[in-house]
């Protein structure tokens, strides 16, 4: 039986995650730093010019990911933003898929054709990202009409719960209101996470959103169960999180969730960072939610020590090292791959197909 966190810390109220065991406890430590060490990894690559386009670090928010996909079933859909290396390796993706992909090669998980900001995953119910911003809300309202659908009228499997996540950047985005509205008003499983870095890009929150303190206000106005998160403790994150995940799969309706985070890379790999202080970052590095879950099972539950945090780190290095190397080494797409998995296989004389380029004939066929 894992050792309880009250017994240590005096607190009179026992917590949800006192009853979770070291293992599952460790397997998300694990999970955290491989993202970490994995983003590590992903910056020296693009910096090597060896990614392309757009990338989007993850660094900083991983109690996000790990705790609030570490609180659903495995055949939950999952939808993402463009930020989503991380959940694609919280969710199960093969580190050497994500790394593939985000190399442009046929290997990766999109068969290298949508990179960094398109992480999908069939088998493990995660339905990708999306570079448009707050494009995925609709989405997250489909996958879960689609899973009550399937419940209710089709009597297949049981009761789930979507998960979308967006970033405070995509709150102010009309299509996310609609999907508000529609979620509320269908009372749609889907639980709208707002990863709450502070910045939309480059811009603070209380420049570019009205009542940015109250965003609890949001949900709370299409009749939502609204909750606000400190989303740098894992614990925390699976105590608040997880009785809602239950509510909202119970009662089926939506949920709306603040998730206080920190990024601490740039918006994108090519963000100077001039609006904000490298005081400021350090503040929110001292409050670590990787350091804080190890201190946690070292401190608290004696489930790990320094040799075997040392251990864990070198393993997850060479996993990581392995799938950088895969991705080296995997096979570019032929020109033709262009064509397909768009919306269908081209046909003859449609306008643009494989045979047409802007209107006139393609000189590659």
């Amino acid at each position: 039986m894992p050792q309880s966190a009250t017994a240590s810390t005096g607190n009179s109220k026992p917590r949800l995650s006192d009853e979770l065991s070291n293992d599952r406890l460790l397997e998300w430590l694990r999970s955290m730093q491989l993202i970490r060490e994995f983003e590590t990894r992903t910056m020296q690559a693009y910096q090597q010019a060896k990614i392309g386009g757009f990338c989007h670090i993850y660094s900083g928010q991983e109690a996000c990911a790990v705790g609030t996909i570490g609180s659903v079933n495995h055949d939950d859909p999952v939808v993402l933003a463009y930020r989503d290396h991380g959940h694609a390796l919280a969710r199960g993706m093969d580190p050497k898929a994500c790394m593939a992909e985000m190399f442009g090669k046929v290997e990766g998980c999109a068969k290298g054709k949508g990179g960094s900001m398109h992480m999908f995953d069939k088998p493990n119910w995660l339905f990708g990202g999306h570079g448009i911003v707050g494009a995925q809300t609709p989405l997250g309202a489909g996958l879960a009409f689609a899973a009550r659908y399937e419940w209710e009228v089709m009597s297949k499997g049981g009761k789930k719960v979507a998960l979308c996540y967006l970033g405070d950047g995509a709150i102010d985005q009309g299509a996310f209101f609609e999907a508000l509205n529609l979620a509320a008003l269908y009372s749609l499983p889907v639980i709208y996470i707002i990863e709450n870095n502070g910045y939309s890009m480059g811009t603070a929150i209380h420049r570019h959103s009205a009542n940015s303190d109250n965003l609890l206000a949001r949900g709370e106005a299409f009749g939502m169960k609204s909750v606000k998160i400190d989303g740098l403790d894992i614990l925390n994150v699976y105590d608040q999180f997880k009785p809602l995940v239950d509510e909202c799969r119970d009662l089926q309706r939506p949920a709306f969730v603040d998730f206080k985070t920190y990024r601490y890379q740039g918006h994108s790999m090519s963000d100077p960072q001039k609006y904000r202080t490298k005081e400021e970052v350090d503040q929110f590095k001292e409050k670590d939610s990787i350091a804080n879950l190890l201190g946690h099972l070292m401190n608290e539950r004696d489930a790990i020590n320094e040799d075997s945090w040392k251990a864990m780190r070198k393993e997850i290095q060479e996993e990581v090292r392995e799938a950088v190397q895969f991705a080296e080494n995997a096979t570019d797409p032929d020109i033709e791959e262009l064509f397909t998995d768009v919306y269908a296989n081209p046909q003859p004389n449609l306008s643009p197909t494989a045979e047409y380029k802007h209107g006139a004939k393609n000189p590659l066929l």
